[in-house]
């Protein structure tokens, strides 16, 4: 008896240490890679891509954020081979050390006047690495989490790891407000500008001291047991669950609302060529402020996943959100901050988060435990490659000057969440499925009655090992 009880504490206590690890991780390491989508449209057009043409400038510097996608399928490949035959765990920490570093370094470039073309080469190259890193984060953390999360809490604690991206954005704006609005131009544009960059030393810190605590998944050291561990998880993936990858590329389109509202959204406002005039300290308040209240309905958004399936919060929060994205550009395009921020309130911190909350428990409950991180990283991480891809091509059909820019953006956003929405129809529903049989196709789910009586216990933490 002694020894089920302590066998039961143990497990609750590696529950909340995986959603606490996942959600610090996350942040720290998206607080790296979104302080340079940040830096990306307010500085790195003047300092590294200057051109007579602003417009020329600004798709070269917005091109650069992309390319930390571009990465992220490579990532995939390799961090998710690592995280199916290595453990969550190791890969976790092979991510955030590659991010820190590369990060970091970024605040040492020299800028274009310096040297010329090597500054915008070496900080391709930077961006590069970071995106290689970024790829096995989620598909590593949100596999850690549900492999360790009790049976009925799945999506509430796996929401955690998103809300932990949420706050990694905070931080980056939150870096970048005070130095924005404080510091003369002249010297933010000089040095200001490194210092989020440079803080990255302490990520790497954090980062480590808080993932090594963390057990490997039962799921995971279970397979390993039985000599289950795949030495070709990528190939198993592709050959197994090809159909819903293909359905995780579709929904991981959804990249267009956060591209919209932090990516082209502070180019459009901020940049002199489009003749908006925000300035910058106000515009970086509106995804703040979404993002702030992200935080609060992430969690929300994830409990109700348990409560009523995975599908309807994301089917909802795709649509929703599309339509939305006309309302926020038209808000930014007539120059009115407060309808700018209700508008980002509403399509970025609450619609959205139907999909934004759910994603990291419902794309790898898709998948089996022998090719979960794989099979996630790569079918993830291909589709917000695609759509990390659109600010410039946002930049480029909407250049400044041209008419009707919140029409054309928005209805581009909008086809690519109706394709989202149409590919979580077809998708199954997980969310009373047992860990074990994830990923089978013919898996039965639960019945309603014992998933709730289990779900009941769960939550009064009578019964938290993972099923």
């Amino acid at each position: 008896m002694a020894s089920s009880l302590a066998q039961t504490e143990h497990h609750a206590s590696q529950s909340k240490k995986a959603a606490a690890s996942g959600w610090i991780g996350s942040a720290l390491e998206y607080y790296d890679f979104f302080i340079y989508a940040t830096a990306a449209a307010l500085i790195f057009p003047q300092i590294f891509f200057p051109s007579d043409n602003p417009t020329v400038a600004i798709v070269a510097s917005l091109a650069t954020y992309g390319v930390g996608y571009v990465a992220r399928p490579i990532g995939a490949f390799v961090l998710g081979h690592w995280g199916d035959t290595h453990g969550r765990k190791t890969v976790l920490i092979v991510c955030m050390f590659l991010m820190g570093i590369s990060t970091m370094a970024v605040g040492f470039l020299p800028t274009y006047q310096q040297v010329g073309v090597l500054a915008p080469v070496l900080l391709v190259i930077l961006r590069l690495i970071q995106g290689f890193a970024v790829a096995g984060e989620i598909s590593g953390a949100s596999s850690m989490i549900l492999e360790h999360a009790p049976f009925g809490r799945r999506g509430f604690y796996a929401s955690f790891a998103l809300q932990g991206v949420q706050a990694g954005q905070i931080l980056a704006a939150a870096v970048f407000l005070p130095l924005a609005a404080y510091m003369p131009t002249e010297a933010f544009n000089s040095w200001g500008w490194r210092i989020p960059f440079l803080l990255s030393f302490f990520v790497i810190i954090a980062g480590y001291i808080i993932r090594r605590e963390v057990d490997e998944t039962p799921a995971f050291a279970k397979e390993d047991e039985q000599g289950n561990v795949p030495k070709a998880p990528i190939i198993q993936a592709f050959k197994l669950s090809w159909r819903d990858m293909l359905r995780v590329v579709c929904m991981a389109l959804m990249n267009v609302i956060p591209v919209v509202a932090t990516i082209f959204g502070a180019a459009y406002a901020v940049q002199p060529a489009y003749g908006i005039g925000f300035e910058k300290d106000v515009y970086l308040w509106i995804p703040v402020l979404g993002n702030m209240l992200a935080v609060f309905v992430i969690p929300f958004v994830g409990n109700l996943s348990d409560k009523v399936g995975r599908k309807p919060p994301i089917i909802i929060g795709a649509l929703s959100s599309g339509l939305l994205a006309f309302g926020y550009l038209y808000a930014i395009s007539i120059h009115n901050v407060p309808l700018a921020i209700f508008m980002s309130l509403l399509m970025w911190g609450v619609v959205y988060q139907g999909y934004n909350a759910i994603f990291p428990s419902f794309y790898p409950e898709l998948f089996p435990t022998r090719t979960r991180v794989s099979a996630m990283a790569i079918s993830q991480n291909t589709g917000t490659t695609i759509t990390a891809l659109l600010p410039a091509l946002f930049a480029t059909v909407a250049p400044p000057g041209s008419a009707n820019i919140p029409l054309t953006v928005g209805a581009i956003a909008f086809g690519i969440t109706v394709i989202a929405a149409i590919a979580a129809v077809t998708a199954r529903e997980t969310y009373r499925i047992n860990i074990s049989d994830l990923g089978n196709p013919d898996a039965v789910a639960m019945p309603k009655a014992d998933y709730e009586k289990m779900r009941a216990h769960a939550i009064g933490g009578a019964a938290v090992v993972t099923t």
